[in-house]
């Protein structure tokens, strides 16, 4: 069995384009990309290159600041804990940054099997205003089939939790898809909707995952 996590609105609701934001006073710029990309307004990778543009010349200890920030939601990190002490693969598949991710499950002291993130390319102690990794121009149902492959599980036995529009291609895909209190344009694609950790914990004992 292996569960598939987005990150930001999901396991996270921290947002961290919007937290890189608050150290150049582009947050309310990035929230209103985010607002578009996440309601399918945009193309996600356009809202992430915009977004990204935003950030050129900040510093890497001001970019360190705001990834020390992310913080996993109320009771995230029992549900990764529990659901890898069932033997459950667990993997993150965000279009949101790795170094973010690390620093918030580092926190709460859990890990998880995979994260497939995006970075931020630094220079000369700046980041650049680009963006690279496999979740940008890539979709998380390719993602979700390379996790699944080489963990030699089939997909049907995948659980997907998300909440936006990128989420989409990998909540149609997988065996059970869960919204995680769910854009409206996501909802219709979700088999059940979640509102916490709790009830989503409750899901996951009923369904046998955990």
């Amino acid at each position: 069995m292996l569960v598939a996590f987005d990150f930001d609105g999901t396991l996270s609701d921290s947002e961290m384009t919007v937290l890189l934001g608050n150290q150049n006073d582009t947050a309310e710029d990035m929230a209103e990309i985010t607002e578009r990309a996440m309601n399918d307004e945009i193309e996600y990778a356009e809202s992430l290159y915009q977004r990204c543009a935003l950030l050129e010349g900040l510093s890497e200890r001001q970019a360190d600041d705001a990834f020390g920030q992310v913080q996993l939601r109320p009771g995230a990190a029992d549900v990764i804990e529990a659901l890898r002490e069932a033997g459950v693969y667990v993997c993150i598949l965000t279009g949101g940054f790795e170094r973010g991710v690390e620093a918030a499950l580092e926190a709460e002291g859990v890990e998880v099997d995979a994260i497939v993130a995006n970075r931020l390319p630094i220079v000369d102690g700046e980041l650049t205003g680009a963006v690279e990794g496999p979740l940008i121009e890539g979709t998380k149902d390719d993602a979700l089939d390379i996790v699944t492959t080489i963990v030699g599980e089939d997909r049907a036995d995948t659980v997907a939790v998300g909440d936006g529009a990128n989420d989409l291609p990998m909540l149609e895909v997988a065996g059970l898809a869960v919204g995680f209190d769910p854009k409206p344009a996501v909802a219709p694609s979700c088999d059940t909707i979640v509102e916490t950790m709790d009830e989503l914990a409750d899901l996951l004992e009923g369904e046998d995952v955990l």
